[in-house]
């Protein structure tokens, strides 16, 4: 059942294409587009994907050109980034896709940034990067914006960026909202499970918060795992999966593809495995529609977030998509 809240917030998707167990990464990112076109069917307002580099279990490691593939797919539903994570990159380049995007689907391509750097030792140094290129978030920011606007610290244009307006948002926590603040840009902040957190970084935004360009005021996009089914048990059973790999992750630094529910399971875990498994499960917004629903109701009204970003990954592909389709039931009941 629905409420006045749920009904006026967007909903959106942003998915990770993730390697299941047994699958090829090309069949995760042909899953990755199959499901940004049911999401536009649904009625979902945006489809983000993500970067991950040197990650056995995760697909997605060049945002920028599956969004291409996303949007060329696609009609009507916003395309974009969850996100680009700007020290990687030089603004110059990001500048240029997000460029190339907008000028192939005027209106729909949006530039969700975040400021992580490689998952591993080994994947920063192939990178060319350090923990430390982190710090430089907000001048890259400043940077990447400025090629939009034409303003260039060598004197060149980005191409074909220059005058073009390409949405931008931040992914943060901490630090990173008050980055969001001060650049005036909408903040997209996870994840549910840890609320004091959440809120603590959403009311730091809002009290920083400068005006800008880009926004007049604040926007705030709270993402998270959500998982709807007919019983409890069947929605909690869909996060199984990845709670596991995540779990894994943690204890062995990792990030494994994703085994059927039941495998994982059966699995006899170390006291490091079934600590982190147990967090990882715990807290996620999980249930029939009306337990969620109420949760929901629950999380936006503490927030006041204008949108949520939804990151449920899954190995049962129907038991995703008839999430996805119920949880869209939800925002946007059927007449």
């Amino acid at each position: 059942m629905s409420s006045s809240v749920i009904a006026r917030t967007r909903f959106s998707v942003l998915d990770r294409s993730r390697i299941r167990q047994g699958h090829s990464p090309a069949e995760a990112l042909r899953d990755t587009v199959a499901l940004a076109r049911e999401a536009e069917a649904l009625g979902y307002h945006r489809f983000w994907v993500s970067e991950h580099h040197g990650v056995p279990g995760v697909a997605g490691s060049a945002p920028t050109v599956l969004a291409a593939a996303v949007a060329a797919a696609t009609r009507s539903i916003r395309v974009g980034t969850g996100g680009v994570m700007l020290p990687n990159h030089r603004p110059l380049v990001v500048a240029e896709q997000f460029g190339v995007l907008e000028s192939l689907f005027p209106g729909r391509i949006d530039m969700g940034l975040g400021r992580s750097v490689g998952f591993t030792d080994g994947v920063r140094r192939a990178l060319g990067r350090d923990k430390e290129d982190a710090e430089d978030f907000g001048a890259q920011l400043d940077e990447l914006l400025g090629w939009f606007s034409g303003a260039s610290p060598t004197g060149v244009r980005a191409r074909p960026a220059d005058g073009l307006r390409v949405p931008p948002f931040v992914l943060a926590l901490g630090e990173g909202a008050a980055i969001a603040a001060r650049a005036g840009l909408p903040l997209v902040i996870g994840d549910l499970r840890g609320r004091e957190r959440l809120l603590r970084g959403v009311e730091r935004y809002r009290a920083g918060f400068r005006p800008s360009p880009w926004a007049a005021e604040p926007y705030v996009v709270i993402s998270g795992t959500v998982a709807v089914a007919g019983t409890e048990e069947a929605a909690r059973r869909l996060l199984i999966p990845e709670a596991w790999s995540m779990a894994y992750a943690r204890a062995h630094g990792t990030f494994p593809p994703l085994a059927p529910a039941e495998e994982t399971e059966a699995r006899s875990l170390t006291a490091r495995e079934r600590a982190a498994y147990d967090a990882q499960l715990a807290g996620q917004l999980a249930g029939t529609p009306d337990q969620v629903a109420h949760e929901l109701e629950g999380v936006l009204k503490e927030t006041g977030a204008a949108e949520v970003l939804v990151t449920t990954s899954g190995y049962d592909r129907t038991a995703l998509l008839d999430s996805y389709r119920a949880l869209a039931a939800l925002f946007a009941p059927a007449p």
